[in-house]
């Protein structure tokens, strides 16, 4: 019966100890979060009811697979107006330097009737303007 014992214990330690062990090249580490142009946007709907939602879909081209979408900047900048930038991530992991592009989107649901006016970074001082109506 203490053999027993003893051969459980060691299995237990041995498997904890392989397991504190796993090999951390699994995971990549996000390295820098920074800007990234927003292609093109695709609207479905340009009028639209209060309390509704609709999903306002965006499209971006990143350099390699080690970069991707992280995130977006929603600012309120007037009551009615919107300035969207996109964000990627870059990790430290062994990647392709080909292009991909990323499809995201980002959900409307207006509280207010009146005319909303998105502007998207598209580079530089560069903006790509879009117009929902919400009634």
């Amino acid at each position: 019966m203490k053999s027993l014992i003893k051969i459980s214990l060691a299995a237990a330690v041995l498997g904890a100890f392989f397991t504190s062990c796993k090999d951390d090249d699994d995971y990549q580490t996000i390295q820098s979060v920074d800007k990234v142009k927003i292609d093109s946007v695709k609207i479905v709907r340009d009028t639209m009811s209060v309390f509704t939602v609709q999903s306002i879909r965006t499209y971006s081209t990143y350099a390699s697979t080690c970069r991707g979408f992280y995130g977006y900047d929603y600012a309120h900048t007037g009551e009615f107006d919107r300035d969207v930038t996109a964000y990627q991530y870059l990790t430290n992991g062994m990647c392709s330097q080909a292009n991909h592009k990323s499809t995201n989107q980002i959900n409307f649901s207006p509280r207010k009737k009146g005319n909303y006016t998105f502007r998207f970074w598209n580079g530089n001082n560069n903006w790509i303007t879009k117009t929902i109506v919400v009634e």
